[in-house]
């Protein structure tokens, strides 16, 4: 697979130093590492790969994912879905709750072209769906979402959530598509997902998609003994956070943020052009917005909408206005939505820049 198969890159120049900054660069070879090291991984588990097309928001990389393995993608929004049906992209599952007018008749809109599954937490949204799928003229599958211990969307007890999937089962417009989490804790989710397992078939209802997902707890191997599918989305660029975690290395962090210095008011701090517009406010638990590894791992210690402060007392080597510096950002799925392209690269190539196809689709 060459993943520049999947592309028409606009050319910016050869060199990374003569390109525009703020902007961040995407190493298509480190990019493709993680991608082959986690479909061999889910191939020998014997998991079908969902990839979250949240972090890196492009078509070719949905693609190439495919092209790879994986069985169809994950979206969490559907302008993200709309995009990737425009492309050719036919089998997706949506893992956010449609609720209102407009998005429902948008959900049967997709459900007309493309093999698209959803998630409902209530009956509520199953009310709603039902009447997308009426108006797709086709049941259209519905997971049961369950909080096994994450605290967010997802119904609260395995009961509840076979309650759920028999007024799924029963709604017109739908059928039962199976359960679905983002876990808190593996052990926690293992012992829910089992119960719910336990009580769907008593019901008589056959559960044949269990799916689970998260990118920091992707290579334990504990708490997967029901779960069918997995979806990850940060595993294709990683970033700060998760090799913090010990998740990945440095080295398979694929994108990194070029900055320009445009200060350097005394040897403790310079500026750069990248500040919360480029890099996010996100801290996730670390210190700083982000680091260097160029200038040994230096910190982004705080930022303005436009100015990154960059720590540098302990740089030997100063940097000077002027200088680029490569930041690797805390969490890298917000910094892509913040920008129209990214600038492809392998090493210090320049490759072209493509633009960020779903970006803004929060809708």
């Amino acid at each position: 697979m060459n993943i520049l198969d999947h592309f028409n890159p606009e050319n910016v120049g050869s060199r990374i130093e003569d390109l525009e900054t703020p902007v961040p660069l995407v190493d298509i070879g480190i990019v493709e590492h993680n991608l082959r090291k986690w479909q061999a991984r889910s191939d020998n588990l014997g998991i079908a790969n969902w990839p979250h097309i949240k972090t890196h928001k492009l078509v070719g990389l949905a693609k190439a994912q495919i092209e790879l393995g994986a069985r169809g993608i994950t979206v969490q929004k559907l302008g993200e879905a709309e995009v990737m049906a425009d492309a050719g992209i036919t089998d997706m599952l949506l893992t956010f709750n449609v609720v209102g007018t407009h998005k429902l008749e948008r959900l049967a809109a997709l459900a007309k072209r493309i093999n698209i599954s959803v998630v409902a937490d209530s009956k509520e949204v199953v009310e709603g769906l039902s009447k997308a799928g009426q108006m797709a003229g086709r049941d259209i599958p519905v997971l049961v979402e369950c909080d096994t211990g994450a605290g967010r969307n997802g119904v609260q007890s395995p009961e509840a959530a076979v309650e759920l999937a028999k007024f799924i089962h029963a709604s017109k417009g739908l059928k039962y598509g199976g359960l679905m989490t983002y876990p808190g804790t593996r052990a926690d989710a293992d012992k829910f997902l089992a119960r719910a397992l336990e009580l769907s078939k008593q019901a008589g209802l056959k559960t044949d998609v269990v799916s689970s997902g998260g990118s920091p707890d992707m290579w334990k191997d504990e708490g997967l003994a029901h779960v069918t599918e997995y979806r990850v989305g940060t595993y294709i660029y990683f970033d700060r956070s998760l090799a913090e975690r010990g998740v990945c290395t440095y080295d398979e962090c694929a994108v990194s943020v070029l900055a320009t210095v445009v200060s350097r008011p005394n040897d403790q701090r310079a500026l750069i052009d990248a500040g919360s517009k480029a890099l996010t406010s996100d801290l996730l638990g670390l210190k700083g917005y982000g680091v260097v590894r160029d200038l040994g791992f230096a910190k982004i210690y705080n930022v303005n909408e436009e100015h990154g402060y960059l720590d540098i007392a302990g740089c030997n080597d100063k940097p000077k206005v002027g200088d680029l510096v490569r930041v690797i950002p805390n969490h890298v799925c917000p910094v892509i939505n913040l920008f129209d392209k990214v600038v492809l690269v392998r090493g210090r190539e320049v490759l072209g820049a493509v633009k960020v196809d779903a970006r803004g689709k929060v809708q």
